[in-house]
């Protein structure tokens, strides 16, 4: 069977790898049989976990034993030359024998790595990194997440067009509506950067979405936007924040939970609607940050996510490549 889509996967990134890498394939090919997996990485490691349920027509193993360390700097990892698994993968996109790349490796290796290799899309300056978040009512994508700590006012209009393709990718159903994360509402708020975003984009009619103006912090996770704008330096700081606030929550509440006889008898009482929470803010459901801007997509799962996070990762993957993201920027931004 032809395979319709080619994925490029840095196998020996990230905590438990490959082991967890190859698990996450096994789990994402089993509602994805038209997906093809390159492998790069440690054969020999490798298949010591492939099994009789991921068929060889369903993979390729490309060996090297080099690999981008978690440990090295963005600089040094690209040091480290051009056979690392890192940069194999990143190069099988360049070259067209994948259509998208994904990694659980050093980040900042990755970003480095990727500019090296793929060139931007036209027109747009500065790519950017996005990730998923849930809100009341289903998903936001967020961007920028630390890519790029200085942004101009045309980088801002530009992640919003990604953005807003990107959600539109992923969510085809549902209309794309574009916020700016600031410190108010008004339109005399925030610095000079931000404010000039906000006048171009509220005269732009060509538009693929809804402006909806502002946002505030803590109005992100109300679902009244969906795609959240911000400089690199600003969003870092609102996703770190957001990652340790849902993980106090979980933490203080399976502590009232199971602390005493009480907390434990209503936790059983409550088990379904305990399960019902624990999902909705279960981060390997939300797992794959997406660097968009280059003329192939590149895909970042989190590092110390298991093998179901990183099957999610995949399923990115999959919906990107075959809603053609990359077609949908270019028609977009011009």
């Amino acid at each position: 069977m032809q395979k319709s889509i080619k994925i490029a996967v840095d196998a020996m990134g990230g905590d438990g790898s490959p082991k967890k890498i190859i698990d996450g394939i096994i789990h994402h090919y089993k509602n994805n049989s038209d997906v093809f997996y390159k492998i790069f990485g440690n054969k020999n490691e490798i298949t010591e976990y492939t099994n009789e349920t991921l068929p060889e027509s369903a993979f390729e193993i490309i060996h090297t034993e080099d690999v981008v360390k978690g440990t090295d700097s963005p600089l040094e990892g690209a040091k480290r030359g051009k056979k690392t698994s890192m940069w194999l993968a990143i190069e099988s996109v360049k070259e067209k024998k994948s259509d998208i790349v994904i990694s659980a490796g050093n980040t900042g290796a990755l970003l480095v790595i990727s500019k090296l290799n793929l060139k931007m899309i036209e027109n747009i300056d500065k790519p950017a990194l996005s990730a998923l978040w849930p809100n009341k009512i289903g998903m936001s994508v967020v961007l920028d997440l630390g890519a790029n700590i200085e942004c101009s006012a045309k980088n801002l209009i530009d992640f919003s067009i990604m953005g807003s393709s990107l959600f539109k990718s992923l969510f085809p159903d549902d209309a794309a509506k574009v916020a700016l994360l600031n410190i108010g509402t008004e339109e005399i708020k925030g610095n000079e950067i931000i404010k000039e975003t906000y006048q171009k984009l509220s005269l732009r009619s060509n538009l693929d979405f809804e402006f909806k103006g502002y946002i505030e912090g803590n109005h992100l996770m109300n679902g009244d936007v969906n795609v959240i704008v911000a400089d690199g330096f600003t969003g870092n700081i609102a996703l770190k924040t957001a990652e340790g606030t849902a993980s106090f929550i979980t933490g203080e509440l399976k502590k009232a939970m199971t602390g005493n006889f009480i907390g434990k008898l209503s936790s059983l009482l409550n088990i379904l609607n305990l399960n019902k929470f624990k999902k909705r803010l279960d981060p390997r459901l939300y797992n794959g940050a997406i660097f968009i801007g280059l003329d192939s997509p590149v895909i970042k799962s989190h590092g110390g996510t298991d093998y179901i996070g990183f099957s999610n990762s995949l399923s990115v993957c999959t919906k990107i490549v075959r809603s053609n993201l990359i077609k949908k920027i270019r028609e977009n931004i011009n």
